[in-house]
């Protein structure tokens, strides 16, 4: 399950889910903080880049994924304007993986797809 910041709070998530892998997006590192304090079993930071696939305001940069990245122990995932041509970048900020739509959608998906699997392995 994946909770936005205006979505059910962790907490009562927990309660309904129970031991269920529960992740957070987040928008600065005192998001990320407060999410991993709560409970959660990993983050989502972003966006990253620009996206048209939801309004999200400015995008945040790999140097903010990168210090959310070290702020926190728990896995976190770079969301937001991710493609194939940007992706390696975005790994090499230290993020646990990535979350991508139109990066994979747009074009041949094939491709895409093998080149998000070679960057992450």
């Amino acid at each position: 399950m994946h909770l936005g910041q205006d979505d059910l709070p962790l907490k009562e998530a927990k309660k309904i889910m129970g031991n269920r892998i529960i992740g957070i997006s987040t928008h600065s590192v005192q998001e990320a903080l407060e999410a991993e304090k709560d409970g959660a079993d990993y983050i989502g930071f972003g966006s990253v880049f620009h996206t048209t696939t939801k309004e999200v305001g400015a995008p945040k940069g790999l140097a903010a994924l990168k210090i959310v990245c070290n702020a926190v122990r728990i896995p976190v995932v770079g969301i937001g304007g991710i493609k194939p041509d940007n992706a390696q970048q975005v790994f090499e900020t230290g993020c646990a993986g990535v979350a991508v739509s139109s990066g994979l959608l747009e074009g041949d998906i094939k491709k895409n797809a093998a080149i998000f699997l070679s960057v992450a392995s």
